[in-house]
């Protein structure tokens, strides 16, 4: 199984999206702790959307749909 979620930090206003086999807490805590990536620059990232999903296929579709449609526009069509 495979996790599509979206990260977002507070300290610098922005989203993160990604997939990971992963739990949510493994991923979350590599992000805020062990990563010296795009999400290093902050270390309080909260996940805000997660969708699991059975194949790596459909998750990798499932980001790419939300990172080309945009993280907060992804989630304001959900509400």
């Amino acid at each position: 199984m495979f996790t599509v979620y979206i990260l977002f930090s507070k300290k610098l206003n922005k989203y993160y999206t990604g997939f990971t086999s992963l739990s949510m807490e493994e991923r979350l805590s590599y992000h805020n702790y062990n990563n010296k990536g795009f999400t290093g620059k902050a270390d309080d990232w909260n996940a805000v959307y997660t969708e699991v999903l059975l194949s790596k296929k459909d998750a990798l579709i499932l980001e790419k749909t939300i990172k080309k449609r945009g993280a907060k526009r992804f989630l304001n069509d959900k509400v």
